[in-house]
């Protein structure tokens, strides 16, 4: 899984000096990194919607790298968006599939940056024209930041610039870029998105031991199950073995939504609260009250979490209610 994706959005990457910069600086600085360049695969060709939501799927930070056309993206690009970010997938009532996914906009502006100011041609900044891209970001969950743009990314011989200075400007955007993925992937949200991936994928096997848990979690958690309140390691225990009588190892539990969101109510430093949206597939013993049955069970929790000293993250309370 590559954890950053980048979309090259250039309708001709070859001929571009300024964004053929950018992508070589982010993928000498970026070690799992995926750059799909929508001129050579789709230029001429349909674009294939299901591998690029994949794409998307498999990534943390989403990147659209593009050259600013007319005070938007080059129609390569929108035709790209229009067609990819559909219904029930990036918006709509099931349209979670990106929620908190980190969303970057990296783009070569032509222009000297004295005009995007009120008094200069183009009369607005470079941030009031993308605001249908950040719009875009809030309406499918994903976490907008803050967009990266150079200006003067544009050699005309004997015109304007020079192409050295292009692509030392282009470099030097590079590593602008990749200086801000390297806190995004070592922002807290995704630390606690890798721990639910971990934490869920230790349950689906059920060891027979529970210390791979029990680390962490804080030695007051409070459990709150539709099976009852546990407390502590040793209520813990006491769901643990619940669990492990009624359900079969290799069961499922798939993520469908995640929500982080800070705990301004932390006693605790570097406190959150996740959200999350849980379907849970199983075998179950006879001798359990679903008597051997197959199920499928939807559920939403609420987990408070902090993140302690050694940047382990740490449940204190964990609350499972049925959907």
């Amino acid at each position: 899984m590559s954890k950053v994706l980048v979309i090259s959005g250039h309708p001709n990457l070859d001929q571009s000096n300024a964004n053929s910069a950018i992508l070589l600086s982010l993928t000498k600085r970026i070690d799992d990194i995926e750059v799909r360049r929508l001129d050579t695969l789709y230029s001429n060709n349909p674009i294939d919607v299901e591998a690029e939501q994949k794409a998307l799927l498999e990534a943390e930070v989403i990147v659209l790298q593009f050259p600013f056309y007319w005070y938007s993206v080059p129609a390569l690009l929108k035709r790209w968006i229009d067609q990819v970010f559909t219904y029930n997938f990036a918006f709509g009532p099931e349209g979670d599939k990106l929620a908190n996914k980190h969303f970057l906009l990296s783009i070569s502006v032509g222009g000297p940056k004295e005009s995007y100011r009120p008094l200069g041609y183009n009369h607005f900044s470079v941030e009031e024209f993308l605001r249908p891209l950040e719009q875009l970001a809030y309406l499918a969950k994903m976490q907008y930041h803050k967009p990266i743009y150079s200006h003067r990314m544009v050699y005309i011989e004997g015109v304007y610039n020079t192409l050295s200075d292009v692509q030392a400007r282009g470099d030097q955007h590079g590593k602008r870029v990749a200086d801000a993925i390297d806190v995004l992937m070592n922002s807290p949200e995704l630390r606690i998105k890798q721990f639910v991936t971990t934490w869920f994928g230790q349950f689906d096997q059920l060891p027979a031991s529970s210390e791979a848990f029990l680390s962490n979690l804080s030695e007051e958690v409070v459990w709150q199950a539709p099976e009852g309140r546990f407390q502590g390691h040793a209520g813990f225990n006491d769901w643990y073995a619940w669990a492990r009588k009624t359900f079969k190892p290799n069961c499922e539990h798939r993520v469908d939504q995640i929500d982080i969101k800070p705990d301004a109510d932390s006693a605790k430093p570097n406190g959150f609260i996740v959200d999350l949206r849980i379907n849970l597939r199983a075998d179950t013993f006879e001798s359990s009250d679903f008597k051997g049955e197959s199920v499928e069970l939807q559920v939403k929790e609420r987990w408070h979490v902090h993140i302690d000293t050694e940047g382990k993250v740490i449940i204190d309370s964990y609350v499972v209610s049925p959907l």
